[in-house]
């Protein structure tokens, strides 16, 4: 097969792209000293910026173990008022660089991914977690269980805010028992 200049572009532009969504933004920098064995498990969505693959949901969660392969699998979950019903996305993950940076990448189709930056975290117990996507239009607050404590909740969102997360476009996630 006969390679041309403008296939090397096409193919050069691609890969660019598919590496640009799994890089973190300027000057966010993910965790170090990162426990995947310790992230595991359930986290609430407690303030996001709303998406189309989110919009409208409530009770949102997402829930992480450990696939065969050494990646994390993904389920993230959250129930649709309008449509009555709960939807579901499951996904996978895999460490960008070394598994004690919480810098992943994420797929929930196909072989395209997503960043996926914990660039903050409450080492001590795992208890809340701020998470950007490849950009800072993507942002997720997340706690361990459905509420947070006010103080902390405000703290964070400074920080983000300070980190240059557009305030104006979070919206906070319902939790009804």
């Amino acid at each position: 097969m006969k390679v041309t200049v403008w296939m090397m572009v096409m193919l050069l532009a691609s890969c660019t792209l598919l590496a640009g969504c799994t890089g973190a933004p300027k000057n966010i920098d993910p965790v170090t000293q990162f426990q995947v064995e310790r992230y595991l498990g359930t986290w609430y969505e407690i303030v996001r910026q709303d998406h189309a693959f989110e919009e409208g949901l409530s009770n949102v969660t997402a829930t992480y173990s450990m696939r065969d392969d050494g990646g994390v699998a993904v389920l993230n979950r959250g129930y649709s008022a309008e449509d009555k019903k709960w939807r579901e996305a499951e996904g996978r993950a895999y460490f960008v660089n070394s598994s004690d940076v919480g810098h992943l990448k994420v797929s929930f189709f196909g072989p395209f991914y997503g960043a996926y930056v914990i660039f903050e975290l409450d080492k001590k117990d795992y208890q809340y977690a701020m998470i950007s996507g490849p950009s800072r239009d993507y942002f997720w607050l997340l706690s361990r269980t459905p509420t947070m404590p006010a103080d902390v909740k405000n703290r964070l969102l400074a920080q983000a805010q300070v980190l240059g997360f557009p305030m104006d476009k979070l919206i906070t996630v319902i939790h009804s028992k």
